[in-house]
């Protein structure tokens, strides 16, 4: 298994539990695709592309349970290569969700748990 994350709002979460489903944020139906992470890309993804945001929630979702046509890892940042889901998200592929604190000089700090199961 090859844990990849997904960044959102505690609301966001709250919604995709109660649907069983999440079709993807704003940015990630324009682009076509959700948005994920790795381990890696984590803490960059954060302060690019959510500095300042309070409330965020990280989920680890385990690849192996989406679909290989739908999972594709493509070039982005820096040439990068970032997962892509081209499908819904199903919460059953959620390994664990916590919540990232914003400090109060501006920098994320990640759960010390997160990566405890990838």
């Amino acid at each position: 298994m090859t844990a990849i994350y997904k960044i959102m709002s505690a609301k966001a979460w709250r919604d995709f539990q109660l649907l069983g489903v999440f079709e993807g944020s704003d940015v990630d139906l324009a682009d076509g695709y959700i948005h994920f992470s790795t381990e890696d890309q984590l803490a960059d993804t954060l302060e690019k592309h959510y500095a300042g945001q309070q409330g965020l929630v990280v989920l680890e979702v385990d690849d192996q349970s989406l679909s290989t046509d739908a999972l594709k890892w493509e070039p982005a940042r820096g040439g990068a290569l970032f997962p892509h889901l081209y499908e819904t998200l199903s919460l059953t592929a959620v390994r664990q969700a916590l919540s990232v604190a914003l400090l109060e000089d501006g920098r994320f700090a990640l759960p010390e748990d997160l990566f405890t199961h990838a």
